[in-house]
């Protein structure tokens, strides 16, 4: 997974959701750091948000607001945060944000270890990028399930619990498999336009 296009994230790299309206600018990577971590800016459009609420089972994620404000979900705490604030949520705790208002919001995240995360944002991206994934920036059942089966220990759903995640995985993995569909996905490259130099004028 490590190896695959989607996970390829280089210090420097912007990725866009235009579904979700979020855009991450890295700083450093997995591979600059030994997996310890991985460091991002973000920039919340008007409006934007996550996909869905989730939770990291093995990952400690910290949030510095430095422009705007954005109403955060962490646990059952629902709130503001505005510029200056740090928010700090520990691994298996359920977060959510919403961009509710007029302006950008921006901030820097990190979020320790780095696990598998650049594969999973490149990959979840990438189909938004691509129109692959409904108005909530989700793909079908089947290519997610093939997704979060691969992504297991850097993100799952709240509520559901783990046992009965692992069983629905179990069943619909194999299935999205055989249609086809792969753990991680890059987003197909822009065209490039090739213009044919003109001939040069001959009296």
């Amino acid at each position: 997974m490590n190896g695959s296009p989607a996970s390829r994230i280089v210090p420097g790299q912007t990725v866009e959701n235009p579904v979700t309206g979020e855009r991450l600018t890295f700083h450093e990577t997995a591979r600059e750091t030994g997996g310890e971590y991985v460091r991002f800016e973000a920039v919340i459009a008007p409006r934007g948000t996550l996909a869905s609420p989730h939770l990291h089972p093995h990952q400690t994620e910290r949030f510095e607001l430095l422009d705007g404000t954005l109403a955060m979900t962490v646990g059952s705490k629902r709130f503001d945060a505005k510029a200056g604030d740090v928010v700090v949520v520990k691994p298996g705790t359920p977060h959510n944000f919403r961009n509710r208002t007029e302006e950008d919001v921006r901030m820097m995240v990190e979020i320790r270890p780095a696990l598998g995360l650049e594969s999973l944002i490149g990959t979840m991206y990438g189909l938004a990028a691509d129109g692959k994934t409904n108005r909530l920036g989700m793909p079908n059942p089947f290519r997610l399930a093939v997704i979060a089966d691969a992504h297991f220990d850097t993100v799952r759903v709240p509520v559901v619990p783990q046992w009965l995640q692992r069983a629905a995985l179990a069943v619909g993995a194999p299935v999205g498999r055989a249609l086809g569909y792969e753990p991680t996905y890059a987003p197909t490259p822009a065209p490039t336009t090739t213009r044919t130099p003109r001939p040069a004028y001959a009296a």
